[in-house]
């Protein structure tokens, strides 16, 4: 597939990278009341675009257990993988026919075993994604479910009438575009989709549905998993089938403003908690996209039903009109900064906090938080700062600890994301010309985060030795973890220093968090404390000078920075310094 022993040879050369990685596990900081979830890292990988060994261009498997150092040496106790079950891949994976099986695209279930054994030797687990919100239109129990009105799985899905002019139930509009609601010729109804069509909703309130699902989540558990990602979970609960005030030119709403988070949706996840979850030593995070900072305490901690739920407040500030992505929105850093510190206080003193600023559905951070024109590697290394010094277990996504950027393919037709290729729709009908539609594809579309990893400088990245299913990045011959893990000053080595940073510093796991400095609209200012020790960061999000008052200075101590010591009152564009002081 590619050198994997020069990769090894540059990882090992390059600076403490495997022999921080080795130590990683040879003695966890943090205080025992921490959990092990709390106390490392997670790497998210993107199966399909990870690494290839069989040449077909899909990444598979064996790519991610060939490349488990690799990921250990992150400070990562824990690896996310994306849907790998059989699907038609409408959705990449997020239309799963097969709860209980792995898509022979990926490699078998001895491949899935041989990487959790592996992960397991190197103190590693496997997380898996759950997309119980709804099923592949090809999974058995829809096949039966569309044959008649009567057959035993009739009610697994979400079916209802037309209204009496034959049109759609409501005048929903799914997430990927067009109405939420299709038409079965076989019933005579339609069926609810909050996603693409060929993703049908599962019907929670059918008790035999819920068990289903829960015995596919126990499935993996018995195959020594070490926690969940639960996909879209806020849809699951149905309100009222009403129609909403239409949103756009289209006459419809969005699915999302109609049904997401809806009351008595914590029944089903307390159930759900006490039927797979409780009193096992995973850890559970849940897509909690509609869920503010104010109803964490129902979700997580004591009383919650997660161990994290990933709120997108931060996530979404470019979207503030609604998920539409040709009315985007203007956002100042406050306002970022406010949503981050909203998680953290509401979850100080019961719960816990993902932090992330990539997925698999999101551009690339150093589009998505910065100033157009920014550059790349001294935004990549500021985000990396701050995601890897905030209070909460750090997600790091596949390639975003190389500084991967977004891409700008000419046309819509290059674009794989289904939801791409809706939303370009979406902004032909607002009147947008297709130039315009094609910018907010550049910035927006899900690809950004799923072209292939770079690993090396040979063809096609070293990623296969195939045709990727998604072309490469044209930045990789200076974008790939081969160069970068040879060079002290690059983005992978910078985030490698901060993992061990972030071992050997208990405030960092343990700390109490206070925002610094909140009124500044150029730079990002926290404190981590316990005890009497205190590590600071500061950081410019901008392309400007920007200078920290005298009063911020007294008593620290400068430990790390993105750039070369300059001038002590001034942060440099884009710069980040994190400091240490000992309180009196």
């Amino acid at each position: 597939m590619f050198s994997f022993a020069k990769e090894m040879a540059a990882v090992l050369a390059g600076c403490s990278i495997l022999a921080a990685g080795a130590t990683v596990f040879a003695a966890d900081s943090g205080g025992d009341s921490l959990k092990w979830w709390q106390k490392a890292a997670v790497y998210q990988i993107y199966p399909k675009s990870f690494a290839d060994t069989d040449g077909d261009g899909v990444g598979d498997l064996p790519g991610i257990t060939e490349h488990l150092d690799y990921i250990g040496s992150l400070g990562a106790k824990a690896v996310w993988l994306t849907p790998i079950y059989p699907s038609p891949m409408v959705d990449n994976g997020y239309d799963i026919s097969d709860y209980t099986a792995i898509d022979p695209s990926y490699g078998t279930m001895e491949d899935f075993e041989k990487l959790v054994a592996d992960g397991k030797k190197r103190k590693i687990r496997m997380v898996m994604d759950l997309v119980f919100n709804h099923s592949s239109e090809q999974h058995a129990w829809f096949l039966e479910s569309k044959q008649s009105r009567t057959n035993p799985k009739a009610d697994w899905y979400i079916w209802r009438d037309a209204k009496p002019d034959g049109s759609a139930p409501t005048n929903w509009r799914s997430i990927f575009g067009g109405s939420a609601w299709t038409w079965c010729e076989e019933r005579q109804q339609y069926y609810l989709h909050t996603f693409a069509a060929q993703q049908p909703d599962l019907n929670w309130e059918n008790p035999e549905v819920r068990q289903a699902l829960y015995d596919a989540a126990r499935f993996w558990i018995d195959k020594g998993i070490g926690g969940f990602r639960i996909d879209a979970i806020t849809y699951i609960k149905k309100p009222a089938f009403v129609d909403g005030t239409p949103d756009a030119e289209d006459g419809m709403v969005g699915i999302h403003s109609m049904t997401a988070n809806t009351e008595g949706i914590l029944d089903f996840l307390h159930e759900f908690k006490r039927e797979v979850f409780a009193g096992r030593d995973i850890f559970t995070v849940g897509e909690a996209n509609g869920v503010v900072p104010a109803d964490l305490p129902k979700w997580v901690g004591k009383d919650g039903v997660f161990d994290m739920v990933f709120e997108f407040s931060h996530m979404n500030l470019p979207l503030k009109n609604g998920e539409t992505w040709c009315r985007p929105t203007e956002w100042k850093l406050t306002e970022l900064k406010d949503a981050l510190t909203a998680s953290q206080n509401v979850t100080k003193e019961n719960g816990w906090c993902p932090v992330f600023f990539e997925n698999h559905d999101q551009p690339r951070c150093v589009n998505h938080f910065f100033p157009k024109g920014a550059d790349t590697e001294k935004a990549a290394k500021t985000m990396a700062a701050v995601l890897l010094t905030l209070r909460g277990t750090p997600f790091i996504y596949e390639g975003q600890e190389l500084g991967f950027a977004n891409v700008a393919w000419p046309s819509i037709d290059d674009y794989n994301d289904i939801s791409s290729h809706g939303q370009y729709k979406i902004a032909l009908q607002e009147g947008f010309s297709p130039e315009q539609a094609m910018e907010f594809v550049h910035f927006f579309s899900r690809d950004n985060a799923r072209t292939p990893m770079q690993w090396n400088t040979d063809a096609q990245a070293g990623f296969t030795k195939g045709t990727p299913w998604l072309p490469v990045h044209e930045d990789y011959a200076s974008v790939n973890a081969l160069v970068e893990a040879g060079n002290p000053g690059s983005v992978l080595s910078w985030y490698r220093t901060l993992a061990k940073f972030r071992r050997e510093h208990r405030e960092l796991t343990e700390g109490a968090y206070e925002e610094l400095m909140p009124e500044d609209e150029q730079i990002f200012a926290f404190a981590r404390t316990a005890g009497k020790r205190q590590i600071i960061t500061a950081a410019n999000f901008s392309l400007k000078e920007a200078k920290l008052p005298a009063e911020f200075l007294l008593g620290k101590r400068q430990l790390l920075g993105t750039m070369p010591k300059g001038e002590t009152k001034i942060l440099r564009p884009l710069e980040t310094r994190i400091y240490e002081a000992v309180l009196e």
